[in-house]
């Protein structure tokens, strides 16, 4: 038992979305696995996607990951994938659901934040309900991150007065 949690690998992210953090306001965050193919699998190990333009949208009671573009893999043969299909997410059909509520709510959608290789090697999506921003809020959180890095400087540089 001991070696099996001495042998565990850590999470591995593979990509983030920033911009969403910068477009959205992120209300809530859930954890999805992807059913990707062979040579997508291997493509995502080299860290080959981008998730910049990317989306959920629950269909038929099943929820699907649109425009993520997952580069082919090199090494692969006539079988290698198509890179913007859309791929199925795997989540509980309750988790589904609680989603397709918010989704229903004025404003919001779904939004993929992060993929990463979890402990036991699968993939995983991190999707966020997210509300989308004015650009006045954007300069808001740009404004409030120069004051917070500015009273770090003063705070830091305090220090260096009293000799």
């Amino acid at each position: 038992m001991a070696q099996q949690a001495a042998k565990a690998k850590p999470v591995r992210n593979v990509a983030e979305n920033r911009k969403a953090r910068h477009d959205y306001f992120i209300e809530e965050t859930y954890e999805a696995g992807i059913a990707l193919q062979g040579t997508e699998v291997k493509s995502l190990r080299l860290g080959r996607i981008n998730l910049r333009d990317g989306y959920a949208q629950v269909e038929q009671g099943e929820i699907f990951l649109h425009n993520v573009h997952i580069s082919p893999y090199e090494q692969g043969n006539r079988f290698n994938h198509e890179p913007l299909r859309k791929r199925k997410l795997l989540m509980h059909r309750g988790e589904i659901r609680r989603l397709l509520s918010q989704v229903r709510e004025k404003g919001y959608t779904l939004v993929p934040l992060r993929v990463y290789f979890n402990e036991q090697g699968r993939a995983k999506v991190e999707i966020g309900v997210a509300k989308g921003k004015k650009s006045y809020d954007k300069r808001e959180d740009v404004a409030a991150r120069d004051v917070k890095r500015e009273m770090d400087r003063a705070m830091r540089g305090r220090g260096r007065d009293l000799d």
